[in-house]
């Protein structure tokens, strides 16, 4: 089984990579662009009786910094 972590910063954190993003987009042209936020995506391929206490567990120990970002687990 496939899942995919979606991992973002949480509101009010400042994130330096999406002011980067944000001023390479606008020297680009793409004037439109009034924020971005910056995150990952991690897939993962697990044994199909990975329950979602698992998924969780493997996020808030290593894959998700939780004092400053939030996660999404979804199952494909």
């Amino acid at each position: 089984m496939k899942a995919r972590i979606f991992v973002t910063l949480k509101p009010g954190v400042l994130d330096p990579q999406g002011k980067a993003i944000q001023h390479a987009l606008e020297g680009l042209g793409f004037a439109d662009v009034e924020d971005v936020r910056q995150g990952k995506l991690i897939e993962l391929e697990v044994a199909d009786g990975t329950d979602d206490a698992t998924l969780d567990a493997m996020c808030r120990q290593l894959l998700a910094n939780t004092v400053i970002e939030n996660y999404r687990i979804e199952r494909l």
